[in-house]
């Protein structure tokens, strides 16, 4: 059996944690630069609110709605997402972190367990040891899983949260009332074309022929329509290291200074290598872009990029932001008003397995180097230790107007107990 837990209102669920006065109201989560809605509470969206909302638009529908709005406090839910996925891990005995607020679950042999008390079990401990609520579904797929999580979320003052598809009745009752447009991995595009043949629910789907969706889709779809069917066709993916990592931040304001985005393509080439250490990881390249903000009509357009090919693989902060600074250097251009940059690292090689170069290879000191700022950094917070090049009083320069405390991760953030 598979098993999805999905953290109700995720963001939104991490604010009232903290903040218990906000329960029943509504709330709204901002993106990056509290640019545009990115996440609602139920009670923000039965008022109407649409996601992707524009703040600037949508300031008075706040004020008149009583909508809390918050800025993302990425370091808040990322926490808060790492403690529920640790009590599920405990509880289950595969897992699959599937996003920052949604994990399978695999279980084997499992006929002695009942799965209901279990779930039950499972939801009161995330909340107990949270805050956060969750849904739970289980199925004999995982494509049948994500069923039953909606169905769990949608009628939880029937299901309680917890929904299981244990019979062939119960598939296709509930693959009947799943409309086509929410079967998981299926997109806007390939929605119209099912639309076009008929095909409206997830049980609609299951009726076509194999013969058919493999000749006139593809084998993606084939196995979607199988899992669906109740016939496994997809596992736990196993944690695999990424291919590429970029860094990509629209500024807080216009710049039109080379040195200003400078420090911008330092700090975002010094992030990417220290998730490349993180993973264990060189790289062998990089991409840089720079462009101008396509809102502003009256400004003069420019977009550019550039990849470099680095002499040697590395994962070392000095050595990345010397490259990403030779890339900027071939692309800015004066008299354009820039509002956006970013730093790709490309083509991956272990950093225990890559070759070495007879004239020039990486710089072996800064291994031991690059290690010790790591540790300092995680130990003490992050960017106490900067490259000279980076802005020493900031780090990420984004607009965060409705920022709430990082409660969990900035001692100097905690709530204050009043007696």
């Amino acid at each position: 059996m598979f098993g999805l837990v999905d953290c109700n209102n995720f963001y939104a669920s991490c604010e009232r944690v903290f903040r218990p006065d906000l329960e029943g109201k509504p709330i709204a989560i901002l993106s990056n630069n509290d640019g545009c809605v990115i996440a609602r509470s139920g009670e923000a969206k039965l008022l109407g609110l649409p996601m992707g909302a524009p703040a600037f638009k949508y300031e008075q529908f706040f004020k008149e709605k009583k909508i809390h709005v918050f800025s993302s406090n990425y370091p808040l839910y990322g926490d808060m997402s790492n403690r529920v996925m640790n009590i599920l891990a405990d509880m289950a005995p595969e897992i699959e972190i599937y996003s920052i607020d949604e994990a399978f679950l695999k279980y084997t042999n499992c006929d002695y367990l009942d799965l209901q008390s279990h779930a039950v079990e499972m939801r009161k401990r995330v909340v107990k040891g949270t805050g956060i609520p969750v849904s739970v579904g289980f199925a004999e797929t995982k494509a049948l899983s994500k069923v039953a999580n909606k169905i769990a979320k949608k009628f939880t003052d029937k299901t309680g949260g917890v929904y299981i598809i244990d019979s062939d009745e119960k598939r296709i009752k509930a693959l009947k009332w799943t409309k086509i447009e929410d079967v998981w991995g299926v997109g806007g595009k390939l929605t119209k074309r099912f639309k076009l043949i008929g095909v409206h629910t997830a049980y609609d789907f299951t009726q076509l022929t194999d013969e058919y969706v493999r000749n006139q889709m593809s084998v993606v779809e084939v196995r979607l329509k199988k899992e669906l069917e109740g016939k496994p066709m997809l596992d736990l993916d196993e944690v695999k290291r990424k291919k590429n990592i970029a860094i990509t931040r629209s500024f807080d304001k216009i710049y039109i200074d080379y040195e200003q985005i400078k420090e911008r393509i330092v700090t975002f080439a010094v992030t990417c290598s220290e998730k490349l250490r993180k993973q264990q990881s060189c790289c062998n390249s990089l991409l840089v872009f720079v462009k101008t903000s396509r809102h502003r009509k009256d400004d003069s357009q420019y977009y550019n990029s550039v990849v470099m090919q680095l002499p040697y693989p590395t994962s070392s902060s000095i050595e990345l932001a010397k490259f990403a600074t030779q890339g900027l250097k071939k692309i800015f251009r004066k008299g354009y008003r820039y509002k956006k940059a970013g730093v790709i690292v490309m083509d991956f090689v272990p950093e225990d397995q890559y070759q070495m170069s007879l004239f020039e290879n990486a710089n072996p000191k800064h291994k031991q180097l690059m290690k010790a700022i790591d540790l300092i950094n995680h130990t003490i917070g992050s960017d106490k230790i900067k490259l000279a090049g980076q802005d020493l009083q900031k780090t990420w320069k984004m607009k965060q107007e409705k920022l709430s405390p990082r409660y969990t991760t900035k001692l100097n953030e905690i709530i204050d107990i009043k007696s």
